[in-house]
């Protein structure tokens, strides 16, 4: 049966590659890479920096071109696209796996639980062959941004909302508790309400140009919107996450 490890690697800074990770990096022989094209190469680069440090025995890098995705969605069918491009991409992952002999990895960034459609690919490959997988923890960019911020996810017994731009845009902020925004790509905070909202905004976490802005939303949501624009555009790809909250207090 075929081996692979599915491993987080942290939100960007090589020194959040846990030793569980670089354990079980070692153990592996051929990494499978999901390429995002030339515009988002860093993010393998980075993957390869990450291997090149960490390993001290011959292995083989595979990478795999990442099927277009449908970004126009008609009739609302957001989920029955998304399920046709993790099937594209397992049959992808599905033909490398056969090629390629040894035991395999995939290198995740962050954590494989956390908006990332790996496990739910690895899944679709396993009902086809038999496979033998195992997932290896990583920092969040949840965990990241905290950490770079130097704030708490949450106030004292509050919970915490985990959400995508597209639902911010179409459900608002959690009536309680605190709002943390993954995969927003149309600056969704610029429609929230509320004027007694805070922000924390980080984009290119744990990587050379990072960039941490925070405030009162209103005050700083066209400074965010600005240096955005300009960073997508130096970088022709832009990765970023906030939290926001409710705040009775001045600041």
């Amino acid at each position: 049966m075929r081996k692979l490890y599915v491993i987080g690697i942290g939100a960007g800074d090589p020194d959040q590659v846990t030793v569980q990770a670089i354990k079980a990096m070692r153990r592996a022989e051929v990494f499978y890479v999901i390429g995002k094209g030339e515009a988002k190469r860093e993010l393998v680069d980075v993957r390869t920096a990450i291997l090149a440090e960490h390993l001290d025995h011959p292995y083989r890098i595979v990478e795999i071109a990442d099927p277009p995705r449908e970004r126009t969605v008609a009739d609302g069918d957001y989920r029955g696209v998304v399920l046709d491009w993790h099937d594209r991409r397992a049959a992808l992952l599905a033909e490398a796996f056969a090629a390629h002999d040894g035991v395999g990895a995939i290198l995740v960034w962050g954590d494989p639980s956390l908006y990332d459609s790996t496990l739910r690919m690895i899944e679709r490959v396993a009902a086809r062959a038999p496979l033998d997988y195992e997932v290896i923890p990583g920092i969040t960019s949840a965990q990241a941004l905290a950490a770079r911020h130097r704030m708490v996810l949450h106030e004292i017994g509050e919970p915490v909302h985990i959400t995508t731009g597209r639902r911010l845009r179409e459900e608002g902020m959690a009536p309680d508790g605190s709002t943390l925004v993954m995969l927003d790509g149309e600056t969704s905070f610029t429609g929230v309400p509320c004027d007694d909202v805070h922000i924390w905004w980080a984009a290119y976490l744990g990587m050379p140009d990072e960039e941490l802005i925070e405030g009162p939303l209103r005050a700083v949501e066209d400074r965010i919107i600005q240096r955005r624009t300009e960073l997508r555009e130096v970088k022709g790809w832009i990765m970023d996450i906030y939290l926001l909250r409710r705040i009775d207090r001045d600041y």
